[in-house]
C-alpha cells in the first residue's frame, strides 16, 4: 500500500486556458453622482474584473499579474485551497489592464 502525503502541486494552465482570481472589490459601488449602490442591488449582467494567476503555452496577449476584464457568468469556477478562482479561454476575456503600454484606450484603473 502506497501513502500519499500532503504534498503541495503546483497548477500549469494548458493550451489558452487563463486562470483568474476575482477581484475584492466586487462589494458597494457609487455612481458618478455620487449615490451609493449596494452590493445587494440587482443589475444588469455586468462584467467583472480580476487578477490573471496563471496561463497556458497558447496564451498570446495576457501575462501573469494583469487585470482582465470578462463575464464571470459565462466561466468556471474553481475551488483551491479554499479560495475560488476562475478558469476561461483567452478568447472570453474582453479587456486587459497592464503596465505594458502599446496601444491601450487612455483609460487608466
Amino acid at each position: 500500500m502506497v501513502r500519499v502525503s500532503e504534498s503541495k502541486l503546483e497548477i500549469q494552465m494548458l493550451h489558452d486556458r487563463v486562470l483568474v482570481r476575482l477581484s475584492a472589490d466586487e462589494g458597494e459601488r457609487r455612481s458618478s453622482g455620487g449615490i451609493v449602490i449596494p452590493a445587494t442591488a440587482q443589475v444588469a449582467r455586468r462584467l467583472a474584473w480580476g487578477d490573471v494567476l496563471g496561463v497556458g503555452n497558447n496564451v498570446r496577449n495576457v501575462k501573469v499579474s494583469d487585470r482582465v476584464l470578462f463575464n464571470p457568468e459565462d466561466q468556471l469556477e474553481v475551488e483551491v485551497q479554499g479560495e475560488a478562482y476562475v478558469v476561461m479561454r483567452e478568447r472570453d476575456i474582453h479587456a486587459v489592464a497592464t503596465e505594458r503600454t502599446e496601444h491601450g484606450t487612455g483609460l487608466y484603473l
